[in-house]
Parts: structure tokens; C-alpha cells; sequence
């Protein structure tokens, strides 16, 4: 007589191991990069009108063309209703020859509400006092070779190079006008801050500061012709 046997029961299957789970810290809330202390558009934002800035350490220190250092703030606070940067390229260049020729011209109409005009750059001291003593410029040049308050107020491009661009701010440090543009554009957006302030938007020194663009081109172009003229008929330049 065969016995049977049982078979064992199989094993019962593993149970799955429980996943782990992490809980995720929270991230900060920063402030706006506007509002923080010596911040610049590349650290996150881009100023716009009618953000407010910490003007205490923004931008670090530049100097001027006569190589007193100063800052944002110090300009600020010796303004009447506070400050028009219009950043340049490079100081000497056609481009730029015309823009400080423009903001020269405007000088009066442009200040007359208590704003103080600044020109600034990432030239050289020296570069710069050429440049204002050639074209007879009657506000301050401002050098800022590491570029930090161009890069502050948004203008500074790769490579450290400068856009074209205007900034201006009040002695709040509200921000009145932030953009880049041509010569004339920047310009443009002073009168436009000029106008609200309760200045002369139409004032005198912008259309003649126009005026002289249209007559010193003019007179290039009737130089540059005359000397053609003369070459071809081998006729001698007067006082040679």
C-alpha cells in the first residue's frame, strides 16, 4: 500500500519593501532684486519704472573723470530731485560724440526741475577728461571700469560692455526711467521725466541740440564733397 505525502506549502511572497519618502524644504521667499541692496538686473530682474532701490552700497563705488570716488548715493543725495545716468560705449566715438553733444545741449531744459546729469561709461579717467574737455561738456563724467553700476542699473552687456541706456531715480530711490536706446531716445525719456516733474517737455535746448546734429552732419558731408571736388580737379585746398 502506497503512502501519499503532502507537499509543503510554497513560501509566501516577500511583502515590498515601503519607499522612503522625503519631505522637500521649502524654498525661501526672496526679495524683489529691485528693492535689494546693491542689486543689479543680472543677479535676477531688471529694474523698471517705479521700482524702489536701496541706494546705500548700489552699485559700488565709480569714480568721476577728475577720479573723486563716489557713489549712487552721495550723487543722489547732492541732487536737488535726483539723478540721470546715461550710459555710453566708448567715449570719443562717433555715436557717443553725438549723444553727449545732445544731453549738452538740453543741459538747461533737462536740469531745470533739480535733476543732476551724469554721463557714465567703463573708460579711463584720462579717456573720459578728453572727452569732456574736447566736447565742452557742462556735467560730470562717471568711470566705472569694473562695470558694477552699469551692470546695477541693467546696462551692462557680455564681454563688460555697455548698452546705450538711460536711468534715472529720485531721492527716494524710486526709479523714474530705465531703458537702453539711442542718443536722441535717451534724451527722449529725460524730457518725458522732466515733463511729469512740471518742466518744459518742448524746452529750447532739445531742438537746438537737434538742430546742431542735422547742421554738423551737413557740414561733414559738404567738407568731405569739397575735398573730393578738389582732388579730382587737382585744384589746391585753400591756406596750403
Amino acid at each position: 500500500m502506497v503512502e501519499l505525502r503532502k507537499r509543503p506549502a510554497p513560501p509566501a511572497a516577500p511583502q515590498p519593501a515601503k519607499k522612503k519618502t522625503t519631505t522637500q524644504p521649502k524654498a525661501k521667499k526672496t526679495e524683489s532684486p529691485a528693492k535689494m541692496e546693491g542689486s543689479s538686473a543680472a543677479n535676477g530682474g531688471t529694474l523698471k519704472v517705479g521700482d524702489n532701490i536701496t541706494l546705500e552700497g548700489f552699485g559700488g563705488n565709480v569714480q568721476t573723470h577728475d577720479e573723486k570716488e563716489v557713489n549712487l548715493a552721495k550723487l543722489v543725495a547732492d541732487s536737488k530731485a535726483g539723478v540721470v545716468l546715461f550710459t555710453y560705449p566708448k567715449a570719443s566715438t562717433p555715436g557717443c560724440t553725438t549723444q553727449v553733444g545732445l544731453f549738452r545741449d538740453a543741459y538747461e531744459p533737462l536740469t531745470a526741475t533739480g535733476l543732476s546729469v551724469y554721463g557714465l561709461s567703463n573708460d579711463s579717467p584720462k579717456a573720459n577728461t578728453t572727452f569732456k574737455t574736447k566736447q565742452e561738456l557742462p556735467y560730470p563724467l562717471l568711470c566705472d571700469p569694473k562695470a558694477t553700476l552699469i551692470e546695477a542699473i541693467g546696462m551692462k552687456k557680455e564681454g563688460n560692455k555697455t548698452t546705450r541706456g538711460v536711468f534715472v531715480v529720485d531721492k527716494s530711490g524710486k526709479v523714474l526711467a530705465a531703458e537702453p536706446g539711442g542718443p536722441a531716445a535717451t534724451v527722449d525719456a529725460v524730457k518725458a521725466v522732466v515733463a511729469k516733474m512740471g518742466g518744459d517737455s518742448d524746452a529750447k535746448g532739445i531742438a537746438k541740440a537737434e538742430n546742431k546734429l542735422i547742421a554738423d552732419v551737413a557740414g561733414e558731408v559738404a567738407d568731405t564733397a569739397e575735398a573730393m571736388d578738389r582732388s579730382k580737379t587737382g585744384t589746391p585746398v585753400a591756406g596750403a
